[in-house]
């Protein structure tokens, strides 16, 4: 029950001032597993006006990955709601993850009785030290009075560059207790950070004298609005385009600029690397580009949404830091004003010699994506896949080689079509993830690639997705291994343990039992009329395909 005085301010329980400063801050979705340290936040939801849903789930980890997934698609923060002790606990990984890949996000926890604390009660933990070094803050509110204020800086912050997630618990007695509100929350209203314009016009030069220069777009440029500046910074200077994670279709898949595809090339090449908008971490060499074979190494610039994600480990000529559209704009008219050594040069030739080899690359390709091998090669999936895909779908990675062929063929049209685990690589992420893609894009395609071993991690949430009317296409890259382990295992030691699955699992089948549609492809030419199946059913399907255990991801990197 809640009361508004004509004064502006709210009388309610604790619960109801969570949720409104949530509101406050673009929440339209609440994500749970059902427990009574946090009914107070089910009841606000219940009497919002109008009513937030809420969407309850059948293990913890899948509500906060998928508030997590919310918080990457919408580039507001997503909101999860657990319940005391294991409640809680039970949200660290997916809240590592978001640390790891800059998701806004925000869990509130329930909290023992702060009037029993000490005593013994059900599942009294101290939740907050737990969460500290893989959350940007992590704090209790203690009193019911606490819960607005504390709630809303976490939102903020958990908004705000760099982006990531923030904990709070609310103990129970506080939660229940009412109290009067006057301003809940004005939302997020964080000033963009400027960046410094000598660093930017110390970039500028390097560009300008650059002969092979490649720009690596990566997460943050996405999650800090910056896809149309980047798209025009690309277009207007002719430089050649890597996407990295959720930077994946700011230059859209096909574009003549974008050189995925030539990646070794690029890299091994290049004069200068300018990466923008994710860490120089393992996906990228830690930073440190060509060298090979007596080469001269590229000089390597590295530009952060804030100042703290600027690497600290790497060797660099240049770096800058600050809201990424202003640096794009502030480049681009750092490019374009003249110099004692000029204009920039001539790259044509330069990105010529990558779209040759992007063309290699993708007749090499091709040849894997028609193929007809037996047993199935998880290659050819991704050939029948591909044409299936409308320029607005989403595509959720959750696997180990299966996912890694989907980096390599997947080029999104658009851009925050594409979800992955991140650098944190935590399987279990996608059923959340597909969760919360249903959610904030209702019209458009969502397909969930799982490996066969992540898929054992979260796929009762199937019953989840029936429940609440939330129909995704699934397909299993069913090897019955895990691949990525079986395989370097095996080089060595010329063996491997703890690496097989049972033979030919019918995941399809516990889709089906939990009220969804599936079936088993063991024939490459009933990939596509499967896929298409799965997309005219209006349920949740999943496609159970049975691939080739020795058809392993032939990767750059091992991540050490």
């Amino acid at each position: 029950m809640t009361t508004e005085p004509s004064n502006g301010e709210k009388e309610g329980h604790g619960g109801v001032h969570a949720v409104d400063v949530a509101r406050a801050h673009g929440v339209e979705t609440m994500f749970t597993l059902s427990g009574a340290h946090v009914f107070p936040m089910y009841d606000a939801a219940v009497h919002a006006d109008p009513p937030m849903p809420i969407i309850d789930v059948r293990h913890e980890p899948t509500a906060v990955f998928a508030a997590e997934a919310i918080g990457k698609l919408t580039r507001k923060p997503g909101l999860a709601v657990l319940t005391a002790g294991p409640g809680v606990t039970n949200g660290v990984s997916p809240v590592a993850q978001a640390s790891f890949s800059g998701s806004p996000l925000v869990v509130i926890g329930g909290r023992a009785p702060a009037g029993r604390w000490g005593s013994g009660s059900l599942q009294e933990l101290d939740h907050p030290p737990i969460f500290q070094t893989v959350s940007k803050s992590a704090t209790t509110a203690h009193l019911v009075t606490d819960i607005a204020p504390t709630v809303d800086d976490a939102f903020t912050l958990a908004g705000s560059s760099h982006r990531g997630p923030t904990f709070v618990d609310v103990p129970m007695d506080e939660f229940f207790n009412t109290t009067t509100v006057k301003v809940q929350s004005p939302g997020n209203t964080t000033a963009p950070i400027e960046p410094d314009p000598d660093a930017l016009a110390r970039i500028a030069e390097l560009i300008r004298n650059s002969a092979r220069p490649v720009l690596v777009l990566g997460t943050d440029v996405w999650a800090d609005h910056a896809e149309e500046a980047a798209l025009q910074f690309v277009e207007e200077t002719g430089v050649p385009v890597i996407a990295n994670g959720m930077g994946r279709g700011i230059i859209p898949g096909g574009h003549p600029q974008l050189v995925t595809k030539a990646r070794s090339m690029s890299f091994n090449q290049a004069d200068l690397v300018i990466v923008v908008g994710t860490p120089l971490d393992f996906r990228l060499g830690y930073g440190i580009f060509g060298g090979k074979d007596g080469a001269t190494p590229a000089l390597t610039v590295h530009i952060a949404d804030s100042p703290g994600q600027v690497s600290t480990h790497a060797e660099m000529a240049a770096s800058a830091s600050g809201d990424l559209t202003l640096v794009f704009n502030g480049l681009f008219a750092a490019l374009t004003t003249p110099s004692e050594h000029g204009r920039r040069p001539d790259w044509s030739a330069w990105v010529a010699s990558l779209q040759d080899e992007v063309a290699v690359a993708t007749a090499r390709d091709n040849e894997l994506l028609t193929a007809s091998a037996d047993p199935i090669h998880p290659a050819r999936i991704y050939g029948e896949l591909l044409p299936r895909l409308a320029d607005d779908a989403v595509v959720i990675g959750d696997g180990g080689d299966f996912v890694s062929f989907a980096g390599k063929f997947v080029e999104p049209k658009r851009p925050g079509g594409w979800l992955d685990p991140g650098p944190y690589g935590c399987l279990g992420a996608g059923m959340g993830a597909a969760m919360a893609a249903r959610i904030a894009r209702p019209s458009s395609q969502v397909v969930l690639l799982y490996g066969d071993g992540a898929a054992g991690m979260s796929l009762i949430d199937v019953d989840t997705l029936v429940r609440h009317n939330l129909p995704v296409v699934m397909i299993v890259g069913n090897n019955s291994a895990w691949g990525l382990e079986k395989g370097p295992m095996n080089w060595l030691y010329g063996y491997d343990v703890a690496a097989d699955l049972a033979p030919q699992t019918r995941y399809d089948q516990v889709v089906t039992a939990l009220g969804g549609g599936g079936e088993l492809v063991t024939d490459p030419a009933q990939i596509g009329p499967a896929i298409d199946r799965a997309f005219a059913s209006g349920v949740p399907y999943l496609i159970n395909v049975i691939t080739d255990v020795n058809a392993a991801y032939p990767r750059a990197t091992t991540g050490i």
